[in-house]
């Protein structure tokens, strides 16, 4: 049966013609661009891409504008950093044309920080629900750490996709800077870290050390060298500032 990929973009050019190259093997490929000013419609139309460009309406709202636009039968959504491998590629194309095959398929992703795959701490095998028959998969709206869902039965695919996450420091901490914001709004919908002055301690500085121990020590994140340690101790500090943030829009209601 027929895949397409969809797929979001904005100032994505060192990585959206490393994934739509990797799944050449598609028979559509759909980018929605959110206004890049670099390079990223340009080479996605190299690679045979169909492009629309549409203005920014939230993470799940602009995927779902992507998988709308597919036409074929199944649809594969993808980050702009992600690659599909040889060994997925064919696992994906042989569920697809398997008879009584599930209605969506989670895939795990191997997730690279500074170069370097993230094994431990809860960083794999990170499975996300990717694959789905069209008309089955949608993305729940959320501010950020949107999720699919699917209508129907699921199953897992063994092969993993390759995730280049945050290559550089400046990067990532770009990433969490604006991902806080975003999880703040969330985070004060629900009364966190509330009003109290030893809930906002708790939030903001003793969840973000209990789950550093966790995942670094107990899970662990220790054993991905410098690159986890890093990693580790900058997630934390996302989840601090996420909390912080969140109060700080409480004192301007």
């Amino acid at each position: 049966m027929s895949v397409s990929v969809a797929i979001i973009t904005f100032n994505e050019e060192s990585n959206i013609g490393r994934t739509l190259a990797s799944v050449a093997w598609a028979d559509e490929r759909i980018v929605i661009d959110s206004g890049s000013t670099d390079r990223t419609c340009e080479i996605a139309r190299q690679h045979g891409a169909r492009v629309f460009q549409e203005p920014w309406k939230g993470f799940a709202a602009q995927k779902n504008s992507a998988i709308e636009k597919t036409s074929s039968e199944w649809v594969l959504s993808l980050d702009a950093d992600e690659e599909v491998d040889s060994a997925l590629a064919s696992e994906i194309q042989k569920a697809t044309n398997t008879p009584g095959a599930a209605e969506g398929y989670f895939v795990a992703r191997k997730n690279y920080f500074l170069g370097r795959w993230i094994r431990h701490g809860g960083f794999y095998p990170d499975r996300k629900l990717r694959l789905t028959r069209h008309g089955k998969g949608r993305f729940v709206e959320r501010a950020v750490h949107e999720t699919m869902r699917v209508e129907g039965r699921t199953e897992n695919l063994r092969s993993p996709l390759i995730h280049h996450a945050y290559p550089t420091l400046t990067g990532y901490i770009e990433t969490m800077n604006r991902y806080s914001s975003l999880a703040a709004d969330l985070a004060r919908s629900r009364n966190e870290p509330g009003t109290s002055i030893f809930s906002f301690f708790v939030h903001v500085f003793v969840r973000p050390a209990v789950n550093f121990v966790w995942n670094y020590c107990a899970r662990g994140g220790f054993l991905d060298g410098r690159e986890g340690l890093l990693l580790h101790a900058y997630h934390n500090v996302y989840v601090s500032w996420k909390y912080a943030k969140s109060w700080e829009l409480s004192r301007k209601l």
